[in-house]
């Protein structure tokens, strides 16, 4: 079998983003200073754990910031993710309804109903909690990344940047929204009690009998071993010069915290003069904390360093996942699991 860290070398994190995005995540992003104040004021720990609990009955009405905070939380309790958590609604929350929702039977219409926050409310735990900051939390060593890779390969490992980066990632949430969270609160200080996203107690995923992964989606999906839809992760699929591989392939093996063998010949963008190159492990890695290594040569599925960029912007022909979807991905399939590829 080749292993993992030779087909590394194939596949990479692109930086140009899909036209079709643009103008959705344009409204998110550009709220203005002088309304950030009173959004901001509406995600309390109370504010957002109410939110969706008192729709019984009727259509429910355009959820307010609360209740797409808490949505996406016990989305992804559920398993059924739509990547970095930012309280923001979007295209991968859509999908991430549309996909819980069609688990559940309960109709896939990619927005919130009283049906949907039913079958979410049947989690009773918290969608946010506090949490006191550890020492290993901001013990580091934190080290910017650089972007060149000849750079990147002098470094002894690609860590996390900040004690903020290293949060945002242990509780699936963007440093934004932490601070959005816990104002006035030292993020990088340990003791500090602060409000995050309760997504640390949740069950491991069973055993994974299938992955299907879904361009015009965007998004992959994990069955078990009787056929049933028990996860979903927003993902990149491919571009027009790395189109995705359709077809039915299977899982070789896995690798956890792999070094990635850049080797400039394999992409179509990589600057002139650029030579191969050992990248170190660590989440900063360009391909995040895993590799599923797939029978297609030179494929895989694996995590990133950019968490926000998950189902918005074009890969190198390789499916990539948020760096926690990636991880919990692994603890439930092997080599031998089927991974349909489509269109």
């Amino acid at each position: 079998m080749k292993t993992a860290h030779t087909v590394l070398a194939a596949c990479l994190t692109a930086a140009f983003s899909l036209p079709a995005f643009a103008a959705a995540a344009a409204p998110a992003a550009a709220p203005g200073a002088a309304a950030a104040a009173p959004a901001a004021a509406a995600l309390s720990l109370d504010s957002v754990n109410a939110a969706g609990k008192s729709e019984t009955t009727g259509k429910v009405a355009k959820p307010g910031k609360a209740d797409i905070l808490r949505a996406q939380i016990m989305l992804d309790r559920a398993h059924f993710s739509s990547g970095e958590i930012d309280g923001a609604a979007g295209s991968n929350l859509r999908a991430a309804i549309a996909g819980y929702q069609s688990a559940k039977g309960i109709g896939s219409t990619g927005a919130m109903n009283t049906a949907t926050w039913a079958a979410l409310n049947a989690d009773s735990a918290d969608a946010l909690t506090t949490y006191t900051i550890l020492d290993a939390d901001v013990a580091g060593p934190f080290e910017a990344i650089p972007e060149n890779m000849a750079d990147k390969a002098k470094m002894s490992a690609l860590g996390y940047t900040s004690a903020e980066e290293a949060l945002g990632e242990k509780f699936h949430a963007s440093p934004a929204l932490l601070k959005r969270l816990n104002p006035g609160k030292d993020l990088s200080r340990a003791g500090e009690q602060i409000v995050v996203p309760n997504v640390l107690d949740t069950e491991p995923l069973p055993k994974g009998g299938k992955i299907m992964v879904d361009k015009s989606a965007r998004t992959l999906t994990l069955f078990d071993t009787a056929g049933k839809a028990i996860a979903q992760f927003p993902a990149s699929t491919g571009s027009e010069h790395d189109p995705l591989p359709v077809g039915n392939w299977k899982v070789k093996g896995i690798a956890k915290n792999p070094v990635f063998h850049y080797n400039p010949k394999l992409f179509w963008d990589a600057e002139a003069g650029e030579k191969k190159a050992k990248i170190p492990a660590g989440p900063n890695n360009p391909v995040g904390v895993a590799w599923i290594d797939l029978s297609k040569p030179h494929y895989g599925i694996h995590g990133t360093p950019v968490p926000a960029s998950i189902g918005k912007t074009q890969s190198h022909g390789c499916i990539r996942l948020t760096n926690w979807d990636v991880a919990a991905l692994t603890a439930s399939v092997g080599a031998g699991t089927d991974v349909v590829l489509q269109d």
